[in-house]
């Protein structure tokens, strides 16, 4: 693919120690959605010097056996996360996190929640999705977020930090649209929409789709390129653990548009070597190299 304006991002430096080159806490995955996070994961642990893990406590039995993938992290319970979250440099949420309906026909939304132990009795995961959303990010709006799949479709507007980035596919996008009531929302041209999203609610967007967006309050660009391969179920969990990884020491803009031509590249790489038949693993495992291809 071409490349133009290529963005510089940090590089860890010869003398740098353990930590120095980010910190990042991931919270994802349910019974129902095993791979996802861990997709997210494996490339993250790649990039940054430390990754914490928390899911449900199957996916994080599956993470420990899986000691050859992550080496540099620490397997965290859901309810022990608030011990982490202030010395990680960057939160990615929602990779495999489910959603639900059932907010729409019942009053879940008034329900109090004072702690994640007691978001954590919550039998429904989508509801716990819900909440768990929530919670962090108001209790939290200081910290880098990447707001990525079950927790993006859960996602009530007016918890947005500023600065986070949002990476919705197409679909996605009109949802949240969907829930503003300016009527300059209404804007047709996706291009604008987009931008004026960003812009409104001071965040990052990286709309992803055969051109990716990303825009945020001053910037703009867009991405081409990628291949019908990453259609594959996963390619956009692999995405956003790439994103989390840099967005722990570059800024949001950076991350988000560094990591689409990334993602991208990797894709059109493994292309050339097995044509469409690759999957999310297959694309994780790629992005290292393309990395060094691009940075180094």
């Amino acid at each position: 693919m071409k490349i133009e304006n290529l963005p510089k991002i940090y590089l860890p430096q010869k003398e740098s120690h353990k930590g120095q080159n980010g910190r990042l806490l991931v919270v994802g995955g349910s019974h129902l959605f095993h791979s996802a996070s861990l997709w997210s994961l494996k490339v993250a642990s790649r990039i940054v010097d430390l990754v914490h893990y928390s899911s449900v406590p199957e996916n994080n039995r599956i993470v420990e056996k899986l000691t050859e993938e992550f080496r540099d992290g620490i397997i965290v319970p859901r309810g022990e996360i608030e011990g982490y979250i202030e010395e990680d440099d960057a939160i990615l949420i929602g990779p495999g996190m489910v959603r639900t309906e059932i907010l729409k026909t019942q009053s879940f939304k008034d329900t109090k929640t004072q702690s994640i132990k007691e978001i954590e009795k919550i039998e429904d995961e989508g509801v716990q999705t819900y909440f768990l959303t929530k919670y962090l990010l108001q209790k939290y709006p200081h910290k880098k977020w990447v707001i990525d799949a079950g927790a993006l479709q859960m996602l009530e507007l007016e918890w947005i930090p500023e600065g986070a980035i949002l990476t919705p596919h197409h679909m996605e996008f009109e949802v949240l649209k969907s829930k503003i009531q300016n009527p300059k929302s209404k804007i047709q041209n996706l291009r604008e929409s987009v931008s004026w999203f960003a812009k409104e609610y001071k965040v990052v967007v990286l709309l992803k789709g055969e051109t990716d967006i990303i825009a945020s309050s001053d910037k703009y660009e867009e991405v081409k390129g990628g291949n019908a391969g990453m259609t594959k179920g996963g390619t956009g969990d692999v995405l956003a653990g790439l994103v989390a990884g840099l967005a722990a020491k570059n800024d949001p803009f950076t991350a988000a548009y560094a990591s689409s031509i990334i993602n991208k590249s990797a894709g059109e790489s493994l292309a050339e070597k097995v044509g469409y038949w690759f999957n999310a693993s297959d694309l994780a495992d790629e992005i290292p190299l393309t990395m060094k291809k691009l940075f180094l």
